[in-house]
């Protein structure tokens, strides 16, 4: 690129960057209010809250890029036109494929960012927030304690847990539990839940222990530590059930019977694989349609409102119209190829309103009487 191209690049750049970084801070806020259930109701820190947040960021990036593309480049071409830049530009004998080069490499940069997220990091990242949402659901911390009350569980299990710190470090326990006539109680100062060989398991220490009999006997013992078996009281046969956005490609277009029973029909995980692969492609229809807003029109001292909200209802008819093949692909296979019709064509379209040779405006009528030429 040449300097001037340079400088046209930075100019867009920046503000896409802006708009990009507002939309994501938008998302990462909504999906924090969603997962306040974890801290609130699960017990779990807030470093789990953050990960899980970050982690469901990429999936937003397919929505995201490409408006914060399309703001973002209306914002610095705008203000490139007003400040008569482009016109500078122009004067110095920059072509039209010239003045759009810049944001043209930069639609590519955020398509070639969003194809990489889609295919690579959205799904490791869904997959590592499914897994850990698994973990937090079926932790015995979060099924069987409650910090500061009574937890009934299974088997004639009640829990009470007086305090819960952040390291998993249960205080001031007890247990209590009715098999018919004979119950059973525990008390110990702290407690931990883990695993021992591969069963779960309480690690009581410095606590009690009581039994009152059907037969009316009453026992009692003193401990430093014992190991309370939870496997009668918790089941561990649940197992992590996937969805199409936390597969891989190729589980995508060659699932397996297994794969389709758990997470949705074939006709959904290939309509998933081409959407991922599709979505990108409207990076470069927002680029095309910011371009043409400010640069496919004569310069207007007044502003360009008019042209911008066209623009923008365009932009948003076309992405509409996107997320709706995107669902009829599911159940029709034959439109996956609208995938990838709809923007490129919507793409042809801006760029044929870019280049159009403008037209002369046609000449008003005037009301004013010819004038007659008088003989000398």
């Amino acid at each position: 690129m040449t300097l001037i191209q340079k400088y046209l690049f930075r100019q867009i750049s920046l503000p896409v960057l802006a708009a990009c970084a507002s939309l994501a801070g938008i998302g990462i806020l909504s999906q924090t209010l969603d997962q306040l259930e974890i801290i609130v109701e699960r017990g779990q820190s807030v470093w789990v809250l953050l990960k899980l947040t970050l982690l469901a960021v990429p999936q937003l990036f397919s929505v995201i890029l490409p408006i914060g593309l399309f703001v973002g480049a209306l914002i610095a071409l705008t203000r490139l036109q007003r400040e008569q830049e482009l016109t500078a530009a122009y004067a110095s004998g920059m072509s039209r494929w010239q003045m759009i080069a810049p944001g043209a490499w930069l639609a590519v940069c955020v398509a070639v960012v969003m194809l990489l997220t889609n295919v690579v990091i959205q799904p490791w990242s869904q997959r590592t927030a499914r897994e850990q949402a698994f973990s937090i659901r079926t932790d015995l911390a979060a099924l069987l304690v409650e910090e500061g009350r009574f937890v009934q569980g299974p088997n004639g299990l009640t829990v009470y847990v007086q305090q819960i710190e952040q390291n998993g470090l249960l205080k001031n326990l007890f247990i209590y539990i009715q098999n018919g006539d004979e119950v059973t109680t525990w008390d110990a100062s702290e407690a931990r839940f883990g695993r021992v060989d591969g069963q779960p398991v309480l690690t009581m220490k410095q606590g009690s222990w009581q039994q009152y009999s059907s037969a009316g006997v009453l026992q009692q013992l003193v401990f430093d530590g014992y190991v309370f078996p939870l496997g009668q009281y918790v089941t561990d046969d649940q197992k992590i059930r996937y969805k199409p956005a936390d597969l891989w490609m190729g589980q995508l277009f060659n699932p397996t019977d297994a794969l389709v029973r758990d997470t949705g029909s074939r006709g959904e995980l290939l309509a998933e694989a081409h959407s991922r692969l599709s979505s990108p492609l409207y990076a470069l229809t927002a680029m095309a349609m910011a371009l043409t807003a400010i640069l496919g029109g004569a310069f207007s001292r007044t502003g360009y409102s008019a042209r911008i909200a066209k623009a923008s209802g365009a932009f948003l008819l076309v992405r509409v119209v996107g997320y709706a093949v995107v669902a009829a692909s599911a159940w029709n296979g034959w439109l996956n190829v609208f995938q990838y019709v709809l923007p490129i064509v919507a793409t042809a379209v801006a760029l044929r309103l870019l280049f159009r040779a403008l037209k002369p405006r046609k000449a008003s009528r005037l009301s004013l009487t010819r004038l007659k030429v008088r003989p000398a």
